[in-house]
């Protein structure tokens, strides 16, 4: 794995990576923890969880110098979300619901500075360490590490899998199973042929377009999955479910050992 490397450059190599999404567990080590753990990324939540700017600003400040680059999800795809997530230091945006390509054009603008996009400027903050330097460098350089992802998590973005996948500036679509699995009519419904089509359809528009499928896998059976359709930045996970399978797992043996 070349850590030496920005996420996105490893990525778009074509080399799977491996990583979390985080939805409860936001406290000081827990940057330190993933990244001891292999994780090359980490994506804190903040539409289902509550967690605000506060917090995932201390969170970002933890996993400087790791090996590990820290992202968000945020809420919603608005231009406040997007660019104080930035400006805080995230490597990555990941988007929920994108459904069109004027929703994925609208999303670029608000990542990239002029002339590409929209973006205000604050230079020397959180999100360039506090140093001083060029500022055309520094945006050319956070053009360069900044991910894109959209979620592909509706029937209708799912219809538009494609055209978004086209979108400069996307870098990664991502299927959210949950939320599409209801889209579709199939609530849960992981192994019905239509779901299991759709997840290779995403992957497949995907890597025409030159872009990369993410998935969050929740046991072996969804890694070898997703790797064989294609999906090259996958999320171990969720953090809660970890830790209570892991935990039950011991106080089974525990509890039969007392036992015996």
């Amino acid at each position: 794995m070349h850590h030496d490397a920005h996420l996105k450059s490893v990525l778009m190599s074509g080399e799977v990576v491996a990583g979390t999404m985080i939805f409860e567990f936001f406290t000081p080590g827990i940057s330190k923890i993933l990244s001891n753990a292999g994780a090359r990324f980490a994506i804190y939540d903040m539409e289902h969880t509550g967690m605000g700017f506060e917090t995932l600003k201390w969170l970002f400040a933890t996993s400087g110098g790791l090996n590990m680059e820290s992202m968000v999800r945020v809420p919603t795809g608005s231009y406040t979300w997007i660019a104080r997530a930035l400006d805080l230091g995230a490597r990555g945006v990941m988007v929920p619901m994108v459904e069109s390509v004027a929703q994925a054009e609208e999303l670029v603008r608000a990542c990239r500075y002029p002339p590409v996009g929209r973006r205000g400027a604050a230079f020397g903050f959180a999100q360039c360490d506090y140093l001083g330097g060029s500022v055309v460098e520094k945006m050319h350089d956070y053009h360069a590490r900044t991910l894109l992802i959209a979620q592909i998590e509706t029937e209708r973005g799912l219809e538009n899998a494609e055209a978004i996948a086209a979108v400069e500036g996307v870098d990664v679509l991502w299927v959210g199973h949950f939320d599409l699995s209801n889209f579709m009519g199939i609530p849960g419904q992981f192994d019905h042929p239509d779901f299991l089509a759709a997840m290779q359809h995403v992957a497949q528009v995907a890597k025409k377009h030159g872009k990369i499928a993410g998935f969050m896998a929740t046991d072996k059976a969804w890694i070898e999955r997703a790797k064989t359709m294609g999906y090259t930045m996958l999320a171990a996970g969720t953090d809660t479910g970890l830790l209570q399978q892991a935990l039950g797992e011991l106080i089974v043996d525990i509890n039969f050992a007392t036992k015996a």
